[in-house]
């Protein structure tokens, strides 16, 4: 290959003796093999950019050969030398050096391999970049630049360098797509269910739904009061308690059934979140584990809740007021510590975008949703996050909410996979209670008789698959949801 002296940087006493990693050999008969056949420009054009190149004069002819073939011309070194500047390469000129490479280049099957030692020394120099930065800014960090946010800037780099380094991607056969479909509907059938997401833990809900698919954004919104939170505890729960792993030949946990979870809960603390689900799960109401009123009975079963929660893999994140960025790179760092196979936040609207405070609350939105789907899509998991819902639903006769009653509905609809609705009509008709004695309250009994303990969930939005209502029973002292008896199943009545 051709050796040019001029190419490696001038040496001095100043400067390190250890050089940024690099290969001039393999940028050489890369730029030689693209010379020689424009196809082989193809094979690295995906994930390789000028700036990879350590060399500045290599980086800038594959710039041009680049702009010359998306223009629909040939690349070969008469055709680039007018584009260069005209400098001295250790003695000869640029034309003469692109004629060199030319003739020293070797078949094009090797161009692939040649471009990702490029990119991948790259990514190390850059690497290194990140390294210094950090420590230079950790030595002379103003005093409004806390560590915290170094962290996290940081943490978004090296995530941002770890995702650039990937070679997949672009186009591919359907005969592998199709695979790919038969593979998931294959585990569907072997696990427990017949599902092809994450089950709930609430059957009817499944069947609707399939379970929770990943890189899918899943709006659950609620007027308050409806137990929205209350459904997303559930969900989290059912998914950590069910997780089973096993581990791979190469040494990494796979999930099997179930899945690790990360909660962020931004408007509970986790103390608050944590009693609720123990609530749910010994049968004791929260305001008696609050208060510390319990016999002895239900401190029992409260003991066997909490060893039974001990090891469950459900991580709760309380830190309230963070923006968009800061909750991708907390989960970032979740699942690469931990894993990470479902995703809740509660909820939607206090989180923040990059926009200032005082701009447009519906354009920050916006970001916060196009940025919370593009999470799940790169995280590959499902993202259950709670919303809030616009107090035009009280002004109507029927109460259950509709999409359009979604605060700043547009980016939230649009961005969401799926968009779910808790309803429950006691809650309403328990707040229109007539006068005791009247007709109208002995209606009102039969109304409530009716509605006592059930719930709804109204799919109303559902890319996979239909729309619908999914019947719930609602517990409401210790706020627990759970599938609602269906009256073929319940067993004969003795007249």
């Amino acid at each position: 290959m051709v050796a040019l002296a001029r190419l490696a940087p001038d040496s001095s006493p100043e400067q390190s003796l250890r050089l940024a990693p690099h290969n001039l050999e393999a940028e050489q008969a890369l730029l030689g093999a693209i010379l020689v056949n424009n196809e082989a420009f193809d094979r690295v054009s995906d994930f390789l950019q000028p700036e990879h190149f350590y060399e500045k004069i290599h980086g800038a002819i594959f710039d041009v050969m680049g702009k010359l073939l998306k223009a629909g011309k040939v690349a070969t070194p008469i055709t680039i030398k007018t584009y260069l500047p005209d400098v001295d390469l250790g003695g000869i000129t640029v034309a003469q050096y692109l004629g060199r490479l030319a003739a020293a280049a070797t078949t094009i099957s090797n161009a692939g391999e040649y471009g990702r030692t490029v990119h991948d020394l790259a990514l190390r120099r850059t690497l290194i970049t990140i390294g210094e930065d950090m420590a230079g800014r950790a030595y002379d960090a103003p005093v409004e630049d806390i560590p915290r946010q170094q962290i996290e800037e940081a943490e978004r780099k090296l995530y941002a360098l770890a995702e650039s380094g990937r070679f997949e991607g672009g186009f591919q056969s359907f005969s592998s797509a199709l695979t790919l479909a038969i593979q998931m509907a294959s585990e569907a059938y072997k696990r427990d269910g017949g599902l092809s997401g994450t089950a709930t833990g609430l059957s009817d809900l499944d069947q609707r739904m399939g379970g929770l698919q990943r890189s899918d954004l899943i709006i659950l919104a609620g007027r308050p009061g409806m137990g929205k939170t209350s459904l997303a505890t559930n969900i989290a729960y059912n998914i950590a308690r069910a997780w089973r792993g096993e581990r791979q030949p190469d040494g990494m946990l796979k999930t099997v059934s179930g899945g690790i979870v990360g909660f962020f809960s931004l408007e509970m603390s986790a103390e608050q979140l944590a009693t609720r689900i123990i609530a749910e799960q010994s049968g004791v109401p929260s305001f008696k584990i609050r208060r510390g009123d319990v016999s002895s009975e239900e401190f029992g079963r409260l003991h066997q809740a909490v060893a039974e929660m001990q090891s469950i893999p459900l991580h709760i994140d309380q830190s309230g007021g963070i923006s968009i960025a800061q909750l991708a790179a907390r989960a970032r760092r979740l699942k690469r510590q931990h894993g990470l196979d479902l995703l809740v936040v509660d909820y939607l609207q206090l989180l923040s975008g990059a926009s200032k405070k005082g701009e447009n609350r519906v354009q920050e939105l916006t970001e916060i949703t196009t940025g919370m789907k593009a999470l799940a899509k790169e995280l590959n998991v499902p993202i259950i996050a709670l919303s809030q819902l616009s107090r035009q639903v009280e002004s109507r006769d029927d109460k259950r909410p509709q999409l359009s009653d979604l605060r700043e509905s547009g980016s939230i609809e649009q961005d969401a996979d799926v968009v779910m609705f808790v309803y429950r009509e006691e809650y309403y008709l328990n707040n229109r209670e007539p006068k005791p004695g009247s007709e109208e309250h002995l209606k009102w009994q039969q109304e409530m008789e009716r509605v006592h303990g059930k719930a709804e969930v109204i799919i109303g939005k559902q890319r996979h698959g239909p729309t619908g209502t999914v019947q719930l029973q609602f517990e409401a002292n210790i706020t627990k949801f759970s599938d609602l008896a269906k009256e073929d199943y319940l067993p004969e009545r003795l007249e």
